[in-house]
């Protein structure tokens, strides 16, 4: 930035610290100057005359930002009916007795009449006054609330965030009716300010992990950050770790879930996901549909779903080094068949593998980012025509195609995209390793990715806990117990509420 660029800078910031004069013209230029009118034309003015025509205001709003109708019904209506205002403190009269809405406070600094007319508030100046009156008509346009696209569920509610913070509170406040839900805002950002809803559960939430979240927020030193998404990246523990330490979730249900257990949830406008921290393995591993479920039908998912994460990460590398150094383990038959199989194909069994899951990464990212309208047809194509003229090319062998096919579908059983993301990156890794060292690689990477697994932390809070290191936790990690054995909170949720979630149905145990 030069000096000049510097300066203006300065000049900028100085001019919003001013305040309001009792002089409306002057107060009305200085808002326009803020938003560049007339150049701008987005800042609307209109002119209204109170008390039988005797004294002059000015109402202010931005464009597509506001309900033209509230300001209508609730601000011009109700103050054309005014015949007489106090001297003495007339403005808390105009904004306590007058206005019909339900929200407005008086602003005495041009910084905040700016911040909250670009929150979609309307502001009221009045000839000899030096306080302008900020009131609530917000009228973005919003998307609807419906089913959820990443997070979808058989059984359980079938709603998800939508782009709006307050419709998104709306909806955790709608399944925790508790006054101890608590919502704080910060705001992030230099240039651009956007506010950071804080949710959590009083007396739930641990003090010290609420504390550090804060402090991380506050310490953000940015212009801009546009959504959920980039303030993950600010906040996570570990910025080159390919594990996360952050969740996004968009469903509501699932949220609150994890605000009843301690955690803390961050909103974003324009972000239809919350944040959730802190995150551990099993987080992730974790879905809301576990509880919908009976426990014999969510425990059988959930083995479901840990065989899929076993075939994702493990299945092309332990074919590699089975094919590669350690025949011996298979069965005659099925030796000869694989290498009957192999015999005319012109490439190493590495490359073939490479090959054939960098298409299938191909026509995973092309599924997501086509029209929904051909997508159907992409998989065709790719899964038969593609898969078919590859070995009929003699390029890859009929049975790595069903390897790469088995590891492809379980790696979308695991709902979370960032744990998903790990694991298909990881499984390159393992790839490469078994190449060269076979099984002994295979198990020497294992151990090195729990040893690595162990040593992270998500806001201080260890990532394998509560099995590395061991604390006492609630059951059901890997296999889910009657949901009623589930009263037990997290080891780094606030204890002063523990004793009154324990065994929620003592003496009905055996109904």
């Amino acid at each position: 930035m030069g000096i000049s660029e510097r300066r203006n800078t300065s000049n900028d910031q100085k001019k919003m610290e001013q305040s309001f004069s009792t002089d409306l013209d002057l107060n009305v230029s200085l808002l326009k100057e803020a938003f560049s009118s007339p150049t701008n034309q987005s800042l609307k003015l209109r002119n209204i005359t109170v008390l039988q025509g005797t004294k002059k205001g000015v109402i202010l709003f931005i464009e597509g930002t506001v309900d033209t109708k509230a300001i209508e019904e609730n601000i011009i209506k109700p103050l054309l009916k005014v015949t007489d205002i106090p001297n003495e403190d007339g403005m808390s009269v105009v904004a306590d007795s007058v206005l019909i809405n339900t929200g407005s406070k008086q602003l005495t600094k041009l910084r905040d009449a700016v911040k909250y007319l670009l929150r979609g508030n309307t502001l009221i100046l009045f000839e000899g006054e030096d306080v302008a009156i900020s009131a609530e008509t917000t009228g973005f346009e919003n998307r609807s609330v419906t089913e959820p696209t990443v997070e979808n569920v058989v059984r359980g509610p079938k709603e998800s965030f939508n782009e709006s913070m307050a419709v998104n509170q709306s909806l955790i406040r709608k399944q925790i009716k508790d006054s101890r839900l608590l919502c704080e805002t910060m705001t992030v950002g230099n240039s651009f300010v956007k506010d950071v809803s804080i949710m959590y559960i009083k007396g739930v939430a641990d003090e010290e992990l609420l504390n550090e979240v804060k402090k991380k927020i506050n310490e953000l030193e940015s212009d801009l950050i546009q959504n959920l998404s980039i303030l993950e990246q600010y906040v996570e523990s570990r910025t080159y770790s390919i594990v996360p330490s952050t969740l996004l979730t968009e469903r509501p249900d699932r949220a609150c879930s994890f605000l009843l257990e301690g955690h803390i949830v961050l909103l974003m406008e324009s972000s239809p996901y919350a944040l959730v921290v802190p995150v551990t393995f099993w987080s992730m591993f974790h879905t809301i549909e576990d509880q919908y479920l009976r426990w014999a039908y969510a425990n059988f998912i959930r083995i479901i779903t840990l065989i899929s994460v076993f075939i994702a990460l493990y299945t092309p590398a332990i074919y590699l080094a089975v094919s590669t150094f350690h025949i011996e383990m298979l069965p005659p038959d099925l030796l000869f068949a694989i290498a009957a199989t192999r015999e005319v194909v012109p490439v190493p069994v590495l490359w073939e593998i490479i090959l054939l899951e960098i298409v299938f990464e191909i026509l995973r990212a092309a599924g997501i980012r086509i029209p929904s309208v051909i997508g159907p047809t992409i998989g065709i194509v790719g899964a038969l025509i593609l898969g078919q003229a590859a070995v009929q090319a003699n390029l890859v062998s009929p049975i790595l195609v069903i390897v790469v096919a088995i590891t492809g579908l379980s790696s979308f059983v695991i709902q979370d995209l960032n744990l998903g993301f790990m694991i298909r990156i990881l499984r390159f890794a393992f790839i490469f390793i078994a190449n060269f060292m076979g099984f002994f690689g295979i198990f020497l990477a294992t151990a090195c990715l729990f040893a690595y697994l162990v040593s992270l932390k998500s806001f201080n809070v260890p990532f394998l806990a509560p099995f590395a290191p061991y604390f006492r936790s609630p059951k059901g990690l890997v296999l889910r117990p009657s949901i009623w054995k589930q009263a037990l909170l997290p080891f780094y949720a606030s204890r002063q509420n523990e004793e009154s979630r324990n065994n929620p149905k003592a003496g009905s145990n055996n109904d």
